[in-house]
């Protein structure tokens, strides 16, 4: 078992009453809370105040699901897509706080993410960082390997879908997550702002160029002084998300250093939540430009380096 998550399987048996047993909205979460193992949730599969939310394809939580699990559609926490307008920004809170109650979550609920792969990691931290935007960070976690590692220790999965209490949910809107693209742009190559790409490589370096989600190019490169920590870095090929001394390793050759308040963006807004998930972690001040590099390549007089 990796070190952290041993850590985080005591810890979270310790401080679980002090950190999570009365309604709260605001902050964000840390170490301790941000990442659950699998031993961890099979223990609290049963406690009442326990959301279980899968990040999936339907047709993937319909085959199995972890026992309780709700299925969260990608309208639940994102704008549609629509010809003229940012694809996967952050919907009103009004919204959000409709959607996430519908589902059963409350103030005082414990909100476990997990996906059905590595390759879903990027859409369970974007709902990580949809929920924190909103005031829960502090009370969600995401299942370390989520549910392929759960499925290998041989740990229940069914078809049922649960039935669902409304929740009683009050958001509180937090302002230290999303970096506006004004923010982004006066602080190039700015002492304290560590603005990074978590695109693969190849974006990064101009060697292949995105797409905008209505099939036009963009320009290719990236966001003059910003450094490259590709998404998938930030992950072992199981899921589990590195020990906690492989990511600071990851952050200092991109040489952010502590204090730096951490930007990190990418094509739309969603692979860049692993940058932003991991720097929270880290104790980092951690901010998503949620319109990435879309946003922007529409303003053509803003530079873009290879």
């Amino acid at each position: 078992m990796h070190s952290h998550r041993f850590s985080a399987l005591i810890l979270g048996g310790l401080l679980a009453t002090a950190a999570f047993g009365a309604p709260t909205c605001g902050g964000h979460g840390n170490k301790d809370t941000m990442i659950v193992s699998t031993a961890w949730l099979a223990s609290h599969l049963k406690d009442p105040n326990l959301v279980i939310l899968a990040v999936a394809p339907k047709a993937e939580y319909d085959k199995e699901h972890i026992p309780g699990a709700q299925f969260l559609m990608p309208t639940d926490f994102s704008t549609p897509m629509e010809d003229g307008k940012l694809m996967l920004e952050l919907p009103p809170m009004d919204q959000l706080q409709k959607s996430f109650a519908a589902k059963g979550v409350s103030n005082d609920s414990r909100i476990v993410l997990y996906m059905f792969g590595p390759n879903a990691i990027s859409q369970t931290t974007r709902v990580y960082l949809t929920l924190d935007a909103m005031g829960l960070g502090a009370q969600t976690s995401i299942l370390d390997g989520g549910l392929p590692v759960w499925k290998s220790e041989g740990r229940p999965v069914n078809t049922e879908v649960p039935g669902v209490k409304p929740g009683k949910l009050e958001v509180c809107p937090q302002s230290d997550v999303i970096a506006s693209a004004d923010w982004v742009h006066s602080n190039i190559r700015k002492p304290g702002a560590a603005i990074i790409d978590a695109r693969a490589p190849r974006f990064y370096t101009g060697e292949g160029a995105g797409q905008n989600h209505d099939g036009s190019a963009q320009r290719a490169g990236h966001i003059p002084g910003a450094a490259n920590i590709p998404f998938n870095s930030l992950i072992d090929d199981k899921g589990y998300f590195l020990k906690p001394e492989q990511m600071r390793e990851k952050f200092a050759a991109a040489s952010i250093k502590q204090g730096d308040r951490v930007v990190s963006y990418c094509h739309i807004g969603q692979q860049a939540t692993v940058v932003y998930f991991t720097a929270r972690y880290l104790g980092y001040d951690a901010r998503l430009f949620d319109g990435s590099f879309e946003d922007w390549n529409a303003h053509a007089d803003w530079p873009v380096e290879k």
